[in-house]
């Protein structure tokens, strides 16, 4: 699902990742943990083709992203790329089905379909009832599973997780370190999440451990 080849990035001076060469295959549930400063959302940005590194080549979904322009990329981020960040990113002024059709909508997708499939999604999430409330009248939690919903809406192949219950209580974050399995049983994504959070990474797939710009796999 995702192939990293000698994945290099410095700013400056620093030299972030240092030779990067990581497979994650489809339908893994991946931590990737590590002190600050070590590469990780670095690293998660280059898989979603957020940033793009000084050298070395990344597959994902089976496309090989060397040598695509900016456009080529945001396309396929589109397409093939759902995100989650730690304080959820939701649009302020809209409704909590409007923010998850966005990413659907820029891909031209019709209105009705777009509008079952958030609706869908929201029911899978326990938020249909909490359709048309606006991020400030919902709570923590509900609002990084409208995150998660959003991420969802273009039938991603692999969904990037920064942090995703860096910011939530513990019940929140139990409840959505499970929706991470259940929505892996159902819909079969990948999933790579870069966390602190010591309980999720236990219940992961597979850990990566990162110090200094390299891994080390266990």
């Amino acid at each position: 699902m995702i192939e990293l080849r000698n994945i290099t990035k410095s700013f400056g001076d620093l030299q972030v990742l240092k030779g990067i060469n990581l497979d994650i295959a489809r339908g893994e549930v991946v931590s990737i943990v590590g002190p600050s400063g070590a590469g990780k959302t670095t690293l998660l940005q280059i898989m979603g083709t957020l940033d793009t590194p000084d050298d070395g080549e990344i597959v994902v979904d089976g496309r090989n992203l060397r040598g695509m322009s900016q456009k080529e990329l945001a396309h396929f981020r589109n397409q093939h790329i759902g995100f989650v960040f730690q304080f959820h990113q939701l649009l302020p002024e809209f409704t909590a089905l409007e923010n998850v059709m966005i990413p659907a909508m820029i891909a031209h997708k019709s209105q009705s379909e777009i509008n079952k499939r958030a609706i869908e999604l929201l029911d899978m999430m326990g938020l249909k009832d909490r359709a048309s409330h606006k991020p400030n009248e919902l709570s923590g939690g509900e609002k990084q599973r409208v995150a998660v919903a959003r991420a969802l809406i273009n039938n991603p192949a692999v969904v990037l997780a920064d942090e995703p219950s860096g910011s939530l209580d513990s019940r929140n974050k139990a409840e959505l370190h499970q929706l991470f399995f259940t929505l892996r049983e159902k819909l079969g994504q990948t999933f790579v999440i870069v966390t602190h959070d010591e309980e999720l990474a236990q219940l992961t797939d597979r850990t990566i451990h990162m110090k200094d710009g390299e891994v080390s796999l266990t």
